[in-house]
């Protein structure tokens, strides 16, 4: 599991900001990490493919800026078998196994 801690360190050690700078910052990247997380759930609830994989797109992004690296693995997995037109994909696991990793973050910890 990810946690607030992992980000802050990552954030304060690859941008070169104090931990007060990234403290300000967290409740802003939580809130949207909350809303691609939501934009990924609706795409998934559409069984839409081309949804899953732009989503998958855009919260990878989100990932590989927080420094969440086991997360991004799995956002390109989603982008890349959706983008691939992959039926055969369990991306509700996938998904899951998402939220699981993010439980912490989503909840502030």
């Amino acid at each position: 599991m990810q946690g607030i801690e992992d980000i802050r360190k990552y954030l304060s050690e690859q941008f070169h900001l104090s931990l007060e700078q990234v403290d300000s910052m967290m409740p802003s990247f939580v809130s949207t990490l909350a809303s691609h997380m939501d934009m990924l759930e609706n795409a998934l609830a559409a069984n839409d493919l081309i949804l899953i994989g732009k989503a998958g797109h855009t919260i990878k992004g989100a990932f590989l800026n927080l420094g969440l690296a086991e997360c991004a693995k799995i956002a390109i997995d989603i982008e890349e078998s959706s983008k691939a037109g992959d039926c055969n994909t369990d991306y509700r696991s996938k998904v899951d196994s998402l939220h699981r990793l993010l439980e912490g973050v989503l909840k502030g910890n």
